[in-house]
């Protein structure tokens, strides 16, 4: 089994008086994972299911009390699809507070409704933690970085969901059965998505618009909608962990663009699936956006389990001078150039260099890709 990055902090955290949430895309491995932790107790564990009704039914107008008699003699609670569970953060603030000998473990697909649900109740009794699509450091821990090297092609292609790395002769399909039957639906669960037809349209458009700044009134019109459907299901994507964004820095300089976005999907193999497109690299057009997706989605894996505190942006002149992914980590300024050609150069804009206190600046191939996410 491949270890997660996130599993030894958690185990760290049992028992340690706050409730432990586990958030992340569908498939990517949370249940799995807290499965694994629970392997360490040989028994007082009760599993609730929040996708079943009478798990829901047992925890509605719940009481410290009735907590009580649900858990029994349990001293671990592990409630998986807890975004399905009607004042969910109600109740495990009632598990805090008043079951102080009992340790709660949630998990959520979708951050739009655990974290709202959540977020008030829980103030300072909570450990979250956010659970990707394996990353680079967990696969070349679980291989080693030749490996992990010559599988580049194929992590570009299909991605890094585990059951498509533990399966590789079915990745297409299982793709594809991610993309149809999992994708959506916490979103498709929500009575103000009227329209699920829009959501497959922008999702589409952004797939083809990877590594470019997205504009909604373009969006818009490309998905027959208005801009502020395309905005509110934007936000709805970003929060069910299908695509992020990446803002453009600015600090007043001349041309600069001010309030640009670019998009990205958190995995590779879903951004293809979207667009129906399993080609191999030597058949493909879209090979320099494939590699800025993996990168940049990589590198966020790589900083949000390391904590780092730090600011992603991209750059860009009305010019079209341009930087690929930049980092501010306490005042410096660190560019990045992302080529699939290691043999590429990059030239770096005079424009930024003179007014941004930058403390490196580098190009990422496939050659050096390993300095960048480990």
């Amino acid at each position: 089994m491949i270890k997660r990055s996130i599993e030894s902090d958690i185990a760290r955290r049992m028992f340690g008086g706050k409730v432990i949430i586990v958030h992340g895309p569908r498939q990517s491995g949370k249940t799995t994972l807290v499965k694994q932790i629970l392997k360490d107790y040989s028994s007082g564990i009760l599993s609730l299911n929040g996708d079943e009704s009478d798990t829901r039914e047992v925890l509605r107008n719940a009481t410290s009390t009735k907590l009580r008699n649900i858990a029994g003699s349990n001293k671990i609670v592990f409630i998986d699809e807890a975004q399905k569970i009607t004042d969910i953060g109600t109740i495990l603030k009632l598990f805090v507070d008043n079951l102080t000998d009992v340790q709660v473990i949630a998990t959520g697909s979708s951050s739009f409704e655990l974290a709202n649900k959540t977020a008030e109740a829980l103030t300072g009794r909570k450990w979250e933690y956010r659970l990707f699509p394996l990353s680079y450091k967990e696969l070349t821990e679980h291989t080693n970085m030749l490996e992990e090297s010559r599988l580049c092609e194929q992590r570009l292609i299909f991605g890094a969901y585990p059951e498509i790395v533990t399966k590789p002769q079915d990745s297409a399909a299982l793709l594809k059965l991610l993309a149809d039957s999992y994708l959506y639906k916490d979103l498709l669960a929500i009575e103000t998505i009227r329209n699920p037809s829009l959501i497959n349209k922008l999702v589409r458009a952004l797939a083809l618009q990877i590594g470019s700044e997205v504009s909604y009134n373009e969006l818009a019109v490309l998905t027959g909608t208005n801009n502020n459907s395309v905005e509110k299901y934007i936000d709805l994507l970003e929060k069910a962990f299908i695509i992020f964004r990446l803002p453009a820095i600015n600090r007043n300089v001349r041309n600069e663009i001010k309030k640009g976005k670019k998009f990205y999907f958190y995995d590779n193999g879903i951004r293809n699936a979207v667009i129906g497109n399993f080609n191999l690299l030597s058949q493909r057009t879209d090979v320099g956006a494939l590699w800025e997706n993996y990168v940049v989605s990589e590198r966020m894996k790589r900083n949000v389990y390391a904590d780092d505190d730090y600011f992603p942006y991209f750059w860009r002149t009305t010019q079209q001078q341009e930087i690929d992914y930049i980092e501010e980590r306490q005042g410096d300024y660190f560019a990045y150039e992302l080529k699939w050609n290691p043999k590429s150069k990059a030239k770096f804009s005079q424009t930024f260099m003179r007014n941004y206190p930058v403390k490196a600046a580098k190009v990422i191939t496939p050659s050096n890709i390993e300095e960048f996410l480990l």
